[in-house]
């Protein structure tokens, strides 16, 4: 493994995103890096890869710059880039909560828990686990007993909280997702909101948790969902239980694929074979779209192609 991939974020102020971003590409690309980095005023979040000896060179750059003092690296070992390009760009926000007052976390967040506290934790009477990732990112693993709130996009968790408040009265309630970045504003959110009678966070994330030698992952169903083209990875180090279901046939499934249909490209956990017979659409329709780009990638002849739709469309019927 001569790669490593790296995720990474760190609350603090930068004066100038739009600069910032420009000048840090350059520094990426210098060390032939590739992957995704957001900034904002309030920080900064990204994902990166590269050779052992320029993701090295990378952190220590960011190490060594006072903006990012106490900065933290999840590291994976890899065999090759886990992304295609090297974007840096500037947004409004990290997370997109959409509050009229929004939160900092460096004034107001849950209680950081170790990977072995949160393990022992969530066990306990009167707590609830809450899942802060999307939908997608649930459906392929979790903590066992999550509760996965019924939204399309991170910034309509807050209103179903809101909603759903008797769920949390009188407990503990312990947020997680994936490095610990949403974590930070929204349990500072259910803080402020006064949800629940302790609020505390995976300090660090899933992807600290999976590699803990005490808590190894322990209580975790599936595989956690990447934002790069492994997808997903392993984390418990103990069991595997397969909760992913495949889209068409409720099978389990660990395998995600992005819609056919590139007006669509939703992504869906199918098998091989599922994604063949749908010639790669997650719907009749899509697997009918002019621009199937499954069907050029595979060079599906025509014949085939309308023998499929046929099939399809006395199938689902």
């Amino acid at each position: 493994m001569n790669y490593q991939v790296l995720l990474y974020y760190h609350y603090t102020t930068i004066e100038d995103p739009a600069a910032f971003s420009a000048k840090h590409l350059e520094a990426c690309k210098a060390l032939n890096l590739k992957g995704r980095i957001l900034v904002a005023a309030e920080g900064i979040n990204g994902t990166v890869s590269g050779t052992i000896e320029a993701t090295n060179a990378y952190m220590e750059m960011m190490k060594n710059n006072s903006l990012f003092e106490g900065i933290v690296f999840k590291i994976d070992e890899a065999e090759g880039h886990a992304f295609k390009k090297m974007h840096v760009r500037p947004r409004p926000e990290l997370v997109n909560l959409s509050l009229e007052d929004d939160i900092n976390p460096k004034e107001i967040t849950g209680r950081y828990l170790s990977p072995e506290q949160f393990f022992e934790e969530m066990q306990q009477e009167d707590t609830v686990v809450l899942d802060v990732r999307n939908t997608y990112e649930y459906e392929v693993g979790h903590f066992r007993g999550a509760i996965r709130p019924e939204v399309e996009t991170f910034r309509d968790t807050p209103q179903w909280v809101r909603e759903n408040r008797e769920l949390f009265e009188g407990k503990r309630v312990l947020t997680y997702c994936t490095g610990g970045i949403r974590c930070e504003k929204f349990s500072g959110w259910l803080k402020r909101e006064g949800i629940g009678e302790d609020v505390g966070q995976l300090h660090g994330g899933i992807a600290t948790y999976g590699k803990d030698p005490v808590a190894k992952g322990q209580l975790w169903d599936g595989q956690m969902y990447v934002f790069d083209e492994r997808l997903t990875v392993p984390i418990n180090q103990v069991e595997h239980v397969v909760v992913g279901k495949d889209h068409f046939d409720g099978t389990p499934c660990e395998r995600y694929v992005n819609c056919a249909n590139p007006e669509c490209n939703k992504q869906i956990l199918c098998s091989e074979e599922n994604e063949r017979k749908h010639l790669g659409g997650c719907t009749i329709e899509c697997s009918r779209h002019e621009r199937n780009r499954y069907i050029v990638k595979h060079n599906l002849t025509e014949e085939f192609v309308q023998q499929q739709i046929k099939w399809l469309e006395e199938t689902l019927v």
